[in-house]
């Protein structure tokens, strides 16, 4: 017999917080309940005074799912959110004043400033490879930068980045990420051997992400960037409900069926309330190395067009190039091994708009969202 998501909720009425003297879904802590398979997930949101002393509230509230017939698994994570600070402006009422006041300040991360997923509705457009020129264009721009790989089922950036070996934990509780070209990187390719595959169902994801988040010491950043997964799955709503993203940037081929997939990435992290930055178009052209004729192999401008249709801005385009494939293959990436050439200062000029985008926007609450 299936599990639903009532006899979730009802399993959770029967976990009480023990300073609050009531259930926890009374309590309105229970949120993001996600059933699929016999496989549950949902979130508790708490006080972030209180969140370090009630991991035994995670516990028990997994306990209590984990007894209904028909759960396989059961994933619970804490969230905190801070809550909005109360402007004071000439003696009006509080939560009045300057534009903007009353807004959550930005919380996710410890030390993390910002984050930002980058994400395709498809795989093979070359994400993780904007990804990785991104991270390392915007820490050639000055920024303290990181790069978490969050595609458990395919990790790149260990390749990418010529990083091998598995991370340390300097107190026992957090790991270290690995560092090389001045960014703090973390994935799955550093714990698992690389011809291994990860044969793990939705949930046990989930928390693999959670953990690579919130369980590594990051340090001071300016920016976290998350190499996302493609598609429109469990990896980008657990990311989209965990933490507060700053935005999501969209990388597509210009050809009408890579669009067709961006479009429904875009609108996923529309429908959860994480604002997108703007489009990338990958190997928008190709010049040969040799005549320099250029070739629109996978069509041109579809991006551009696009993000004009959908009212959103065009970040940039960056060309098919053997270059850029060889240097990335060689864990040397383009950014890093011709800093001085033209794909290096395409990287920097999208890196600074992405840069200026998550200035002026700033963080977000990360939203509380019903998965039907």
């Amino acid at each position: 017999m299936a599990v639903t998501e009532s006899q979730v909720l009802e399993a959770l009425r029967q976990v009480a917080d023990p300073d609050r003297g009531s259930d926890i879904v009374s309590l309105k802590m229970v949120s993001g309940v996600a059933v699929k398979d016999g496989h549950v997930h949902f979130t508790l949101e708490v006080d972030p005074a209180r969140g370090a002393a009630l991991e035994p509230l995670r516990q028990a509230a997994e306990k209590a799912v984990d007894r209904l017939p028909g759960v396989l698994s059961v994933t619970a994570v804490l969230t905190a959110h801070r809550p909005a600070p109360k402007a004071v402006s000439g003696g009006g009422a509080p939560g009045t004043g300057a534009p903007g006041a009353g807004k959550q300040p930005k919380a996710g991360v410890p030390g993390v400033a910002a984050i930002i997923a980058v994400a395709s509705g498809k795989g093979g457009v070359g994400k993780s490879t904007t990804s990785t020129n991104l991270a390392l264009a915007m820490a050639a721009n000055g920024l303290k930068v990181g790069l978490l790989d969050a595609d458990i089922y395919g990790p790149s950036m260990p390749r990418m980045m010529g990083l091998s070996g598995k991370p340390d934990s300097a107190d026992g509780k957090r790991l270290d990420p690995l560092v090389n070209y001045g960014i703090k990187v973390m994935s799955m390719g550093f714990l698992v051997a690389e011809d291994t595959p990860m044969i793990w169902r939705g949930p046990m994801v989930m928390s693999a992400l959670t953990q690579m988040l919130r369980d590594v010491n990051w340090g001071e950043l300016d920016v976290l960037v998350v190499d996302m997964p493609p598609g429109t799955g469990d990896a980008q709503l657990t990311m989209a409900q965990s933490v507060p993203l700053a935005g999501a940037v969209i990388v597509s081929t210009p050809q009408d069926i890579a669009l067709l997939d961006a479009r429904k990435g875009l609108n996923m992290f529309r429908r959860v309330d994480v604002p997108v930055l703007g489009i990338i178009e990958n190997m928008s052209y190709f010049c040969c190395p040799n005549c320099g004729h250029r070739s629109d192999i996978f069509s041109h401008g579809g991006a551009r067009a696009e993000a004009d249709k959908l009212g959103i801005d065009f970040l940039g385009e960056v060309p098919l190039d053997i270059a850029i494939r060889e240097t990335s293959d060689a864990g040397t990436p383009i950014t890093i091994h011709q800093p001085d050439g033209v794909h290096a200062r395409t990287y920097r000029a999208i890196a600074a708009r992405v840069a200026e985008k998550i200035k002026a926007g700033g963080g977000r609450a990360a939203p509380r969202f019903v998965i039907e």
